[in-house]
């Protein structure tokens, strides 16, 4: 429940902060849609943790840290046009190097149209289930769309 409050808190400063804004917001579509893709990353965290709660496994924290290299992925795969988990180890040693982590690992998607069918598609997936469900403890998750709208997701998590 106060992981739900976080990213409610979140979504709403950035409302606020969208809706204070001297500029006329009509026809801003890059506006709109950054805060379409603060939604889906907040709901995917929250459909994540709901899904480990209904098993009994510890709700995984939010990390800034996380979402940096997550974003930096995302990127990454929007640029290269397709999925991947390159550069990994990279990234896994830098968030060990950062926050202590013993264990680090990450779930890719692309071209679901929202977080429960990306949710879905991870739970459908043995690694990818096994990733969600694992002894974890914070998680990031970026969510981004290319030139073409299509979503890209990285979700990494680590303890």
């Amino acid at each position: 429940m106060k992981m739900k409050l976080r990213h409610t808190l979140l979504i709403g400063v950035v409302l606020l902060a969208v809706s204070c804004s001297k500029e006329s917001v009509i026809g801003e579509t890059p506006i709109q849609e950054s805060e379409n893709v603060v939604f889906v990353e907040v709901e995917l965290l929250n459909v994540v943790n709901d899904h480990r709660a209904s098993l009994g496994y510890k709700i995984l924290e939010y990390s800034a840290v996380a979402y940096e290299f997550a974003n930096n992925h995302t990127d990454y795969m929007i640029a290269k046009g397709s999925l991947s988990h390159d550069n990994f180890s990279a990234r896994a040693s830098n968030i060990s190097a950062i926050e202590n982590a013993e264990f680090v690992a990450e779930n890719v998607a692309k071209d679901y149209d929202n977080a429960v069918e990306a949710f879905q598609g991870w739970l459908n997936s043995s690694s990818h289930k096994k990733t969600m469900e694992g002894d974890f403890t914070h998680t990031a998750v970026s969510v981004k769309k290319d030139a073409n709208g299509n979503f890209y997701f990285t979700q990494l998590f680590f303890r």
